[in-house]
């Protein structure tokens, strides 16, 4: 399993233009929002694949949305160029998670076992939704939706060993 420090994480996704100079609308992936401002610096990610490397990037709220201005991007149509663009950041720039706290892209890619040690897959992704947090596990045949809840489905998570133990029947 990749080192968690080595890999690029998504925050951030660029999603539209704001005004003439420039400026971009912004969707944050983080939490709070506004938290996305504090990482530098960013990686942008087109949606050709091409990635570089911007520093100095500022933003504000703006009304339900975030604006960002991009350093060398100096008019609306060098803007428009960067909608569909992905903001990556290095997983070290984030903070420690507290003690039984996970962030979903380390539990990405993790296999799943049972208590029994019946291997059900990896995790895809995750989902939230409004109770609890839902883990996508994957295998060559079947998805399965388990709830992300610590001591009852998920009696453990080993990030060193790559896996998430379950409270689970296989057969559901």
């Amino acid at each position: 399993m990749e080192a968690a420090v080595d890999r690029l994480i998504l925050v951030g996704r660029i999603v539209g233009l704001h005004g003439v100079s420039g400026e971009v609308k912004l969707e944050s992936f983080t939490e709070p929002r506004l938290q996305v401002f504090r990482y530098r610096p960013w990686r942008l990610k087109r949606p050709n694949g091409g990635m570089r490397e911007v520093q100095g990037v500022h933003g504000r709220a703006q009304g339900k949305g975030l604006v960002a201005r991009i350093p060398g991007i100096e008019d609306r149509d060098a803007a428009a160029t960067l909608v569909g663009t992905e903001v990556w950041i290095e997983r070290a720039q984030l903070p420690q998670p507290k003690p039984g706290e996970y962030y979903w892209s380390d539990l990405e890619g993790l296999e799943v076992v049972t208590i029994e040690g019946v291997a059900l897959g990896r995790i895809s992704h995750l989902l939230a939704t409004g109770s609890n947090d839902v883990m996508v596990v994957k295998d060559e045949v079947r998805e399965r939706l388990l709830p992300f809840i610590l001591d009852d489905c998920v009696r453990s998570v080993d990030l060193q060993a790559g896996r998430v133990t379950v409270d689970w029947d296989p057969g559901f």
